[in-house]
């Protein structure tokens, strides 16, 4: 597969970053800096305006899916318009455009194919979701579902004085329809056996179905019976969009934003939340309104940097979990380091999104965790798929990856070794990035 991308941004480097290995990658974009950065990577790097239709005709020529993830919305929206005029192969080509104005996109990911975008992607609202989907569980990081809401993933974080330190993961006893697909301990990944010990701050993801979730919860320290406080650091897209989730539940919500009109306009069209006009950075302001009594920080301006200063001063005045936004990708890592308990960045979706449509057409979704170190993809199997009719034990499946669960006939099982996946089964798997081209194989 050829692929065009227009913008050598942090979303469109770690775009041709997946991607490169894989298929032809052709990046435009004007500037110098940005075009220097991405062609360390084996690709093509065209300097230039991407709207441009003479650079769009020749970059197309062949390509089987544009990506526009520039700066502008405009701009991403004229280039996947101009493109679908110009491609050759119009059935077969798909188009992606990445927006952030809400004039734009009222959900994360939808469709425009009147006007040329196959997927129009807010990587905003979509980091609002993935936030608003871990609130209110003390020690996750990361959550999505698979198979229609029949599976559920996420992502724990084993507290220093949980009572599960130091014992075999055998003795999780999860239900027999929950499984820990996936160990991250430093900078190390395992798929865990019964006789691997648990330690603190290491990372477990549990794949299971959503009605046995509680109990794993529950041994992560999850406790039940009040409300969580929530407070929102930021009002504008990212803030304001997860204030409206977040306020759908049983949460005491407070926000502060530093924009008065912005303020004001939150205040009339939330009625039911706090909303303080004020600087997050402003200890005095954290402690009056009881940062320390928070269950959930969330800071989400535009700046990395004062996200950051705000999560680390919520955690120093005893804010339980604080999340900081990290637009730029490597200060990711650096977030969690220093003391952010989860660093969360917008270009996930739009990555996301851009492999599945890259990926095999068995592929129905999938979730890029650890910082793109590995993914959970939910396959769909056909009656050609290379593990249709066999035990799973037989099928030499590569070592960074393993079928977690299996959706048959509408019910959620963990496969063991003896296991025939059949026509139709949803087949969620753990694979190591690596490893998605073998396992796809298996699908195909």
């Amino acid at each position: 597969m050829k692929a065009v991308i227009i913008g050598a941004g942090e979303v469109g480097y770690h775009i041709a970053k997946a991607l490169y290995n894989t298929h032809d990658v052709v990046v435009i974009d004007i500037d110098e800096r940005a075009c220097e950065r991405v062609d360390e990577l084996d690709v093509q790097v065209v300097q230039g305006n991407g709207a441009n239709v003479s650079i769009l005709t020749e970059a197309l020529e062949g390509a089987n899916i544009l990506v526009a993830v520039t700066g502008s919305d405009e701009v991403n929206i004229v280039a996947c318009m101009a493109s679908k005029l110009v491609a050759k192969n119009k059935d077969e080509f798909k188009t992606v455009a990445r927006v952030s104005n809400p004039d734009y996109v009222d959900k994360p990911v939808t469709k425009r194919t009147k006007i040329g975008i196959d997927i129009m992607i807010c990587p905003e609202l979509s980091l609002a979701s993935e936030v608003a989907g871990i609130i209110a569980i003390p020690s996750a990081i990361d959550a999505d579902y698979f198979a229609e809401g029949k599976v559920e993933m996420m992502e724990f974080v084993v507290p220093e004085d949980n009572d599960l330190v130091g014992k075999d993961m055998k003795e999780l006893n999860l239900a027999n329809c929950c499984i820990v697909s996936a160990l991250f301990r430093d900078t190390e990944v395992i798929i865990p056996h019964g006789d691997d010990k648990i330690e603190a701050n290491d990372h477990l993801v549990v794949i299971g179905k959503p009605a046995a979730m509680d109990g794993v919860r529950n041994k992560f320290g999850h406790k039940g019976g009040r409300r969580n406080k929530v407070m929102i650091i930021g009002g504008g897209i990212v803030g304001f969009y997860l204030a409206k989730l977040v306020a759908k539940n049983e949460f005491d919500l407070v926000i502060i934003e530093s924009d008065p009109q912005r303020s004001v306009q939150i205040a009339e069209e939330l009625p039911g939340v706090l909303v303080l006009n004020g600087d997050g950075t402003d200890v005095n302001l954290l402690k009056e309104e009881g940062v320390g009594e928070m269950d959930v920080v969330i800071a989400v301006t535009n700046s990395d940097e004062k996200n950051l200063l705000c999560a680390l001063i919520a955690k120093q005045l005893g804010g339980k979990k604080v999340i900081a936004r990290a637009d730029r990708s490597d200060y990711v890592p650096l977030f969690e380091m220093v003391g952010v308990d989860s660093a969360v960045s917008p270009r996930q979706a739009t990555v996301k999104e851009v492999m599945k449509l890259t990926m095999d057409s068995a592929i129905e979704s999938i979730t890029i965790i650890e910082g793109e170190k590995a993914g959970v993809i939910e396959y769909t199997a056909s009656k050609k798929s290379k593990i249709v009719g066999k035990p799973l034990k037989n099928i030499k499946f590569p070592p960074g990856a393993i079928v977690s669960i299996v959706v048959h006939k509408g019910n959620t099982v963990v496969p063991r070794g003896d296991y025939v996946v059949e026509e139709g089964d949803r087949v969620v798997v753990f694979s190591l990035q690596s490893e998605n081209a073998e396992v796809e194989k298996f699908f195909k």
